[in-house]
């Protein structure tokens, strides 16, 4: 059997251990004497605590501390100018660090209980007073206060605008002008946020956290408590999904950490699921899109204003309107991005940051320019398909997005479609279809890879990533066991440790790129090492062979002229006296490759809703969409992902609106029954394409990620789906009833 696993549908490796529960996630980890925290979070928005009473919950028999702005000075360093990983401009929320409320559900007491229902009945009884102030809670009446980011976080690209958009709009002959606007949306993973910190008899913390990156966590320990990184061990084994929410540390990490380590106990805190409305989100954004072209439908300028929020403390960035300067080619493009400051946690990076919100804008205004040009919404985007980097002015490594329209269109059967909305119906249905293009970055950051090989063949791989759910174990896997040709069940993948050899957050879609490098990197040493010993072995067929002239398969080394000229890993270890053989690798992109290409991966989805003509109820019953991400890994895993993708890109349209009461500056549907998301019912036929495109730059391997680029466009095609059934277009996100049937915006 050839151990040729790269490109092939491959079963899960963690499958078992998750469907038989034996996997364990943050929550789950215990330890001898643990106890359980429970946070207490403000009701008002803005303001401070006069006074906070915390007697009649202390004198419960159980209760071991109630930790407040009161009584947490000093246990810990509080250090201004540390950032986490993915921190961004301005000061980091410090927990408990004083009586100011910045935000509504701020955390501000910690109850440490021996139960948890101990704990959290005592922080019902707790009574705090405060003095309010006025909060700022509405972006769009608040627009005026707006202002540009000083700094952006690590590797924001600030908007730059060419030529004179405003002049050639003012003199094409056709030309719109429409303002979009979404509502903030929360990440909502199935696993709540949660931290066991077990204090080891030596002193030391092994902590479980949910988390998208072990060592920023651990760093972010360190560094605030003052401990060296020996002292905390960080592990996050499994992950019950992430999307974005758990690429900085969250405050009941530092809670549990601070009970802890005064208490000298171990410690679990895990938030409510009301809690995981209480950090991070994607951000509320009103956008302004004015396109124009000529008659033939050639742009003529695209202006693309965003004005995104973010807290009072931090500045969040996100690549919102970026991206219309790169996906069309356009000489005359203006591209805005604005701050508002709102009473609210920073927003936090959740799915294809950015992109998401900013695809909905540019794809639905290019859908109403075509309508307004009386053309097909696809010939407009081939009209104006950009062969280079119109930001940057470089080519791509690659880029398959002509494939993609291609592919997809047929397959939806595009050509079927008549132009005119309202003129396709299904008894009471009316039919849209609409279409829309992707694209996201395809990036590569620096990552270290571990690996042993043992006496017996078996070959162990480790690196300090995640896994939140895409597969990490598995194409990890699959990467190791075909560069050193062995069996697959004779690999085993490890992940979520700070043991590990450290790598970067998983997220942005980079870690199959960034981690799959350093694991083919070290397995090829290894390698290396194995044949070095086998030309050496007593009467080796490869005394004379060069690397390159022999095959490693199913465990054997063979010459490529000769493969009855065998001899097995086992065989070879076995007679050289090795135990083991032991190699650690960094990889990161090529420099010059950065500076001479930009790298993106891209898409087009096609979709169908049915829409009710008297309830305005909207049913998405197609998706087809068609990803250019280089070469698939593992198609099985990969067609999960942008299922996963697509299904969300359908909830964000018609379904999630984290809503703000501003008269008390809160999210009021912090929950699952009032925060709808998609569910099966909602969900019907999703075809998902992956195109052939063949990338030689990008990496040795020829990857790009694929977390992302299947949300990206998804929303803007429904949206104009949405009007070519109705007529009616809908601006405002989530596209429910009353705004189809035009009864409010």
């Amino acid at each position: 059997m050839k151990t040729d696993y790269i490109g092939k549908p491959t079963s899960r490796v963690d499958g078992a251990l998750k469907v038989t529960g034996t996997a364990k996630y943050a929550a789950e980890f215990s330890a001898d004497g643990l106890t359980y925290g429970y946070v207490v979070s403000s009701t008002i928005a803005q303001g401070t605590i006069k006074k906070i009473d915390l007697e009649e919950a202390l004198n419960l028999k159980g209760v071991l501390q109630i930790f407040t702005h009161e009584n947490v000075s000093g246990l810990a360093w509080f250090d201004r100018s540390y950032k986490d990983e993915d921190a961004v401009a301005g000061s980091p929320f410090r927990p408990l660090y004083d009586k100011k409320i910045r935000y509504s559900m701020q955390p501000i007491a910690l109850v440490v209980a021996e139960t948890f229902e101990l704990a959290r009945y005592a922080a019902s009884i707790i009574k705090v007073e405060y003095t309010t102030e006025s909060h700022i809670s509405d972006l769009k009446e608040n627009i005026p206060n707006s202002f540009k980011a000083p700094k952006g976080k690590v590797g924001f690209k600030p908007p730059v605008s060419r030529g004179d958009a405003k002049e050639a709009f003012e003199n094409a002959p056709v030309k719109i002008a429409s303002e979009y606007i979404h509502s903030a949306e929360h990440h909502n993973p199935m696993e709540i946020y949660a931290t066991t910190v077990v204090m080891e008899p030596d002193g030391k913390l092994t902590v479980y956290d949910k988390t998208q990156g072990v060592s920023n966590c651990q760093a972010y320990i360190s560094k605030i408590f003052g401990l060296s990184a020996k002292e905390v061990r960080v592990m996050s084994p499994f992950m019950g999904g992430g999307f974005g929410s758990g690429l900085r540390p969250q405050y009941q990490l530092f809670l549990a950490v601070l009970a802890s380590l005064e208490l000298k106990r171990s410690v679990k805190v895990s938030l409510t699921r009301q809690q995981m409305f209480s950090f991070g989100h994607r951000p509320a954004s009103v956008q302004q899109m004015a396109l124009s072209a000529s008659p033939d439908g050639t742009l003529q300028s695209i202006a693309h204003t965003a004005y995104g929020e973010t807290s009072m403390f931090e500045d969040y960035t996100e690549v919102v309107v970026n991206w219309s300067g790169l996906v069309y080619q356009c000489e005359n493009v203006e591209q805005k991005y604005d701050l508002v400051k709102l009473n609210t946690y920073t927003p936090l990076d959740m799915r294809a940051p950015g992109a998401a919100s900013g695809f909905h804008a540019i794809e639905s205004a290019m859908d109403e320019l075509a309508y307004a040009l009386k053309m097909d919404p696809l010939a407009l985007r081939l009209k104006n398909y950009a062969e280079r980097d119109q930001n940057d002015k470089k080519p791509f490594s690659s880029k398959a997005l002509r494939a993609c329209y291609a592919e997809g269109a047929a397959k939806f059967g595009w050509d079927k479609r008549s132009i005119e909305p309202r003129s396709m119906r299904e008894g009471n249905n009316l039919i849209g279809w609409g279409m829309a293009t992707g694209s996201w970055d395809a990036m590569q950051m620096k990552a270290t890879a571990n690996a042993v090989l043992t006496a017996d063949g078996k070959l162990t791989v480790g690196s300090g990533t995640s896994d939140i759910g895409t597969g990490t174990y598995t194409i990890m896997t699959q990467i190791a066991a075909e560069t050193l040709g062995l069996p697959i069940e004779n690999v085993t993948f490890k992940l979520g440790d700070t043991l590990l050899p450290e790598a970067p957050l998983e997220g942005g879609s980079w870690t199959a790129t960034s981690v799959g490098s350093a694991v083919q990197s070290v397995c090829t040493t290894i390698k290396e090492q194995v044949f070095k010993l086998a030309k050496k072995v007593k009467n080796s067929p490869f005394a004379n062979a060069d690397l390159k002239e022999v095959n490693f398969d199913n465990g054997e080394i063979s010459l490529k002229l000769n493969p009855s000229k065998t001899l097995s890993i086992t065989d070879v270890m076995k007679q050289s006296g090795k135990v083991s053989i032991e190699e650690e690798a960094t990889t990161m992109p090529n420099p010059i490759h950065m500076l001479e290409y930009s790298f993106n991966s891209h898409s087009a989805v096609f979709v169908e809703v049915k829409v009710d003509e008297d309830l305005g109820t909207v049913v998405v019953s197609r998706v087809v969409s068609a990803i250019a991400a280089g070469k698939i890994l593992n198609p099985k895993t990969a067609r999960s992902q942008i299922l996963g993708a697509v299904v969300w890109g359908i909830s964000m349209a018609l379904e999630e609106d984290s809503v703000v009461d501003n008269n008390f500056g809160r999210f009021i549907n912090h929950n699952l029954s009032e925060y709808h998301v998609a569910v099966n019912k909602d969900i019907n036929d999703i075809e998902v394409i992956f195109v052939e495109e063949k990338d030689d730059v990008i990496n040795p391997l020829g990857i790009k990620g694929l977390g992302e680029i299947g949300l990206v466009g998804v929303a803007g095609a429904v949206a104009n789906a949405v009007f070519h059934a109705t007529g009616h277009r809908v601006y405002n996100l989530p596209i429910t009833m009353d705004k189809v049937l035009g009864l409010s915006e």
